[in-house]
């Protein structure tokens, strides 16, 4: 099993800057109006977990601060050493803003598809960015970091998302706790989508060591290897991260770019948030899940994961009239 480093609040004085004291405590939101719209009965709840009011519009914020916090107290960063790693976009936009706020200089790998408005963040932040083969998703630009820091081991510190623990442990001390206390501990189902998969586990192996009855747990990936879900693994078909464990999960449920993209609509449409695909894919599998409840007579408090805002896919397919 993995270790779990704890979180540090004293790393480093530095850690007191006001970006950081921003990041979680995100509102859980009832979906009321989506609840009507998707069918579910009055005993079936909704609840959103909404991260992009984190100051770097993502859950990966938390990610981020988590594996920055832990290098530092390692003594792995903050000697002049580049922070280094593949990212899709909403990691290394985390570190990029991190990075600016605490004096880390920062290098991203990113897959040349990612969202014009991802790169164009990151360009704000000051972040060297290095653009992989839009044709080999996260994995292409994993494997060309790995190169990076193959070639000039000394430059870097690599943060290694995919298989770093401290991934983990920004869910087990902080998502998880947040989303058992806004629920009043009646969360039934915690729905969250596969990236990297650290808030499906760090989530998950919070509540499975602090809930005091099961809690389903359901990742999300894409149904298919091409997909236009941006940031998610079809888990099957990529290189899956070092710190996912296929044992947690009650089970994965597999959801089409369509479905994902009709969610995601749904909830601007009726609720009035824009939210990204990832989030979609969330709401499409949160969806099922609520209406087979209904179906069956049942009561339960799903939550699903706001990964992050609808602004960063105005220039995608996401928004593109239907």
């Amino acid at each position: 099993m993995l270790h779990v480093p704890p979180q540090s609040s004293t790393v480093s004085a530095r850690n007191a800057n006001a970006v950081v004291q921003a990041i979680g405590h995100t509102p859980l939101l009832r979906l009321r109006q989506l609840e009507r719209h998707f069918g579910f009965a009055d005993t079936v709840e909704l609840h959103l977990k909404t991260e992009w009011v984190n100051p770097g519009g993502s859950i990966k914020d938390r990610t981020a601060l988590s594996i920055i916090r832990a290098a530092l107290a390692a003594g792995d960063l903050g000697h002049g050493q580049t922070l280094i790693d593949a990212t899709s976009g909403n990691t290394g936009i985390a570190y990029a803003m991190l990075g600016a706020a605490l004096g880390i200089p920062v290098t991203l790998v990113v897959p040349g598809s990612a969202s014009e408005e991802r790169k164009r963040t990151l360009a704000a932040y000051g972040a060297n960015v290095v653009f992989s083969d839009p044709y080999e998703g996260s994995d292409g630009a994993i494997r060309l970091v790995r190169q990076m820091v193959a070639d000039t081991p000394a430059q870097f510190y690599y943060a290694d998302q995919y298989n770093n623990p401290a991934n983990i442990a920004a869910h087990v001390t902080t998502t998880g706790p947040e989303v058992w206390g806004q629920t009043d501990g009646r969360l039934t189902h915690f729905v969250a989508a596969l990236g990297t998969t650290g808030t499906l586990m760090g989530v998950g192996r919070y509540l499975r060591e602090h809930a005091d009855h099961p809690v389903q747990l359901i990742g999300v990936q894409p149904a298919e290897a091409f997909h236009g879900i941006e940031g998610l693994k079809h888990l099957p078909t990529a290189i899956v991260p070092g710190i996912f464990d296929p044992m947690l999960p009650n089970r994965i449920d597999g959801v089409t770019t369509e479905d994902a993209f009709d969610a995601a609509r749904a909830l601007a449409r009726v609720e009035g948030f824009m939210a990204g695909s990832s989030t979609g894919a969330n709401l499409a599998a949160a969806a099922r899940i609520g209406q087979a409840l209904t179906a069956a007579g049942a009561s339960a408090t799903i939550v699903a994961v706001g990964c992050d805002g609808g602004s960063r896919y105005l220039t995608t397919g996401l928004w593109e009239a239907d």
